[in-house]
């Protein structure tokens, strides 16, 4: 067992630190949470106590623990102490040894090995000061992780992202010598082909019909196969989010264009369609519509049914999961939907809300067996578990 003290600090990236925790701690380990106070703006305590099964710690100044030294005795009980998120500002203060609140106190205080997870704006992260901070660390011994590369909260795209949870799980097993989680079932020698995104219909060269889809939870779960062990095969629409590492992507703008690289993917063991592919397309008008010949008038066509022509054929992977993004009477139209297109299990939810470009899903699986409720969690965590229900099921 590892025994881990978790640093939160104050960054929006301080949501991931729950699935962080729920990976540590689903492996067996123990897990000790300090929050900074900026961290408490976008995680609570009870959060973070409920996950790790540990009083939280916030305060330099609690005077039961300090009576005890407890900032002390954190710093010493610990296997290796990990700073996740790691600001810009936080790093600083590493860098310069100030202590002058909980978090840097105990890091200054600590004899064990401290790996530092970056996360901040790419600006920041590019800044010379920060590079010469992050060089400090490093020359201090502490290992520092490279951040991941993709669109930002604040609207920029780079370098700056906190890397996965499985990533920093990995390099905290590399920096222990210890398994950090317990193995997830395997999908080595499968194939798993799984589609994500939107499709955009031109009606003209600047317009088309989309919807809402960001491709997060698809690009998730062909993630998570791939961390599997399996050979995936990743069909997305257009999104911009970063190829997924050990995935074969195909990019597609249309739903016939995404249909005939389905078919082109094939055989696969798995087929998970998760993107939101567009009903109908329009016959694209050559040049751009002008406004002042009145609204035109569009002829929607059907676009090809992918699940359903799957379901049909005789090239069908043995296991066919289909998506079911409802605003009403989600069981009832996803149960219905699994008969229809001949689908082994639908994964239901309602879209309401930001669902369909927020991180995080509440899902029901549809099986022939039932439907079970899935609760609301990041989208990474829903996908982990299908992908697991997925390696059982081929088993």
């Amino acid at each position: 067992m590892t025994r881990i003290l978790l640093i939160v600090g104050g960054g929006i990236a301080a949501y991931k630190a729950c699935e962080l925790i729920r990976l540590l701690r689903r492996g067996g380990h123990d897990v000790r949470c300090v929050l900074t106070d900026g961290g408490a703006h976008f995680v609570t305590p009870m959060t973070l106590a409920a996950l790790s099964e540990r009083p939280v710690h916030t305060s330099l100044w609690d005077l039961k623990d300090e009576a005890e030294m407890g900032h002390i005795q954190l710093s010493r009980q610990a296997d290796l102490v990990v700073v996740a998120p790691a600001t810009a500002d936080l790093m600083a203060r590493m860098a310069g040894g100030v202590a002058d609140d909980l978090a840097t106190t105990l890091l200054l205080a600590t004899d064990k090995p401290v790996l530092a997870v970056p996360a901040m704006n790419v600006r920041m992260w590019q800044h010379p000061a920060t590079r010469r901070n992050i060089a400090t660390l490093r020359g201090d011994g502490i290992t520092v992780l490279e951040p991941d590369e993709g669109p930002m909260a604040c609207g920029e795209f780079g370098p700056g992202r906190l890397p996965e949870p499985h990533a920093i799980v990995a390099a905290i097993e590399a920096l222990t010598g210890t398994p950090a989680s317990k193995p997830a079932p395997s999908l080595a020698g499968r194939h798993i082909l799984v589609t994500a995104g939107p499709t955009h219909e031109p009606i003209d060269p600047v317009r088309y019909l989309a919807n809402r889809s960001s491709g997060k939870q698809g690009f998730a779960i062909a993630a998570a196969c791939a961390a599997r062990g399996g050979r995936v095969t990743l069909v997305a629409g257009p999104v911009t989010l970063a190829t997924p590492a050990g995935v074969d992507r195909i990019d597609v703008e249309t739903a016939r264009e995404m249909a005939d690289a389905v078919t082109q993917a094939l055989p696969a063991d798995v087929a998970v369609m998760v993107a939101a592919v567009a009903d109908w397309h329009v016959d694209a008008a050559p040049s751009k519509l002008k406004k002042d010949g009145g609204a035109p008038v569009l002829a929607l066509r059907p676009n090809p049914d992918i699940l359903a022509t799957l379901g049909a054929s005789d090239r069908r992977p043995r296991l066919l999961v289909g998506f079911a993004a409802e605003t009403d009477d989600v069981l009832v139209h996803a149960t219905a939907k699994r008969s229809a297109k001949n689908a082994d299990w639908i994964v239901a939810n309602d879209v309401g809300g930001d669902v369909m470009g927020g991180d995080r899903n509440e899902v029901h699986l549809v099986t022939a067996a039932g439907a079970e409720r899935w609760p609301d969690a990041p989208k990474s965590e829903i996908a982990d578990r299908l992908a697991d229900r997925i390696a059982d099921a081929l088993r």
